[in-house]
């Protein structure tokens, strides 16, 4: 019992000699000199956020005064200043998006499970991997280029040259390359442990991937995909090239979905772009609030990849 009572006392006397030796250590100047830098950057960045929204909303109050929201974000495009909205805008990023999440989602994650988690490790894997990340890195206007090659004049009995198929093919293939790479990231995360118990109770690969892996890894795929979303949410410059509409164009009122598959398109980015060059004075006012709806959008989709990664987060 005596000798159980020394042990105890001998470890305390370890445990507070290591904490008075880490409190007595010296500041690690490095550390915080570069946790400072982290803190600046961060500040930096949320100030030209910040003055980039104020200063849109106040050069775009002329517009909220005489139109209201609901009249300018559901008016089509027009020449006329005082008629001229986002809704054709809104409406073909919506599809576009739609596209974007129905092909390169699905594959960029199915992708990223074969090459982590079924994959050898071997030199076409290691090639594979080096090429999707150069992918990730191309120019968005190459990608355009590639659409307008493709979507557009090859495979046109398909997707009918110039339409919106053509532009949702585009962004799809522009951000499949990052949807692989958050997933590949979001699975490394994931502890080997894990994996080691799910085969140690007999669990085939697959069941292990299914039920272990993917939930764990599911916040960090989850807001990689969103933020994946609204990079493809932004992109003006493959558009135009594969068939986006810069001015305005009109549909009657009884087109059917098929027609405006096929019809003219645009989105709001390209509108943004358009009116930004326009001589009219009441294009500056249309400008600014059309930025102000693209970030709030972008906003709102940041927001979603928080609440979901908090969310899955929780549950581990």
């Amino acid at each position: 019992m005596s000798g159980s009572l020394g042990t105890l006392g001998g470890q305390d006397v370890v445990q507070e000699q290591v904490r008075r030796a880490l409190e007595g250590r010296a500041v690690d100047w490095r550390s915080r000199v570069f946790e400072g830098f982290l803190v600046f950057s961060l500040l930096v960045s949320f100030f030209f956020l910040l003055w980039l929204l104020v200063s849109q909303i106040v050069a775009s109050m002329p517009v909220w005064q005489e139109r209201g929201l609901i009249d300018f974000i559901t008016s089509p495009t027009n020449s006329n200043p005082d008629k001229a909205g986002v809704g054709q805008g809104i409406f073909g990023s919506i599809v576009l998006m739609f596209i974007v999440s129905l092909l390169a989602l699905p594959i960029g994650v199915a992708a990223a499970i074969y090459l982590e988690e079924y994959a050898p490790d071997n030199l076409v894997s290691r090639t594979l991997n080096t090429v999707i990340r150069n992918l990730a890195g191309v120019p968005a206007v190459v990608y355009g280029i590639l659409g307008l090659s493709f979507f557009v004049l090859a495979a046109e009995p398909i997707t009918g040259g110039r339409t919106i198929i053509s532009g949702g093919l585009t962004l799809a293939v522009l951000v499949l390359p990052i949807a692989i790479i958050v997933t590949a990231e979001a699975l490394r995360s994931v502890p080997a442990s894990i994996r080691e118990a799910g085969f140690g109770v007999g669990a085939t690969r697959w069941e292990v991937i299914r039920s272990h892996v993917l939930p764990y890894a599911a916040p960090g795929i989850l807001t990689g995909v969103i933020l994946t979303m609204a990079r493809a949410f932004g992109e003006t410059a493959p558009l135009l090239l594969v068939g986006a509409v810069a001015g305005s164009f009109s549909l009657p009122s009884s087109a059917t979905v098929v027609d405006r598959l096929s019809g003219p398109y645009t989105s709001l980015p390209t509108i943004i772009f358009n009116w930004s060059v326009l001589p009219q004075q009441g294009f500056r006012a249309l400008t600014a609030a059309a930025i102000v709806v693209l970030l709030v959008i972008i906003l709102l989709i940041n927001a979603v990849a928080i609440y979901l990664r908090n969310r899955y987060a929780r549950k581990w």
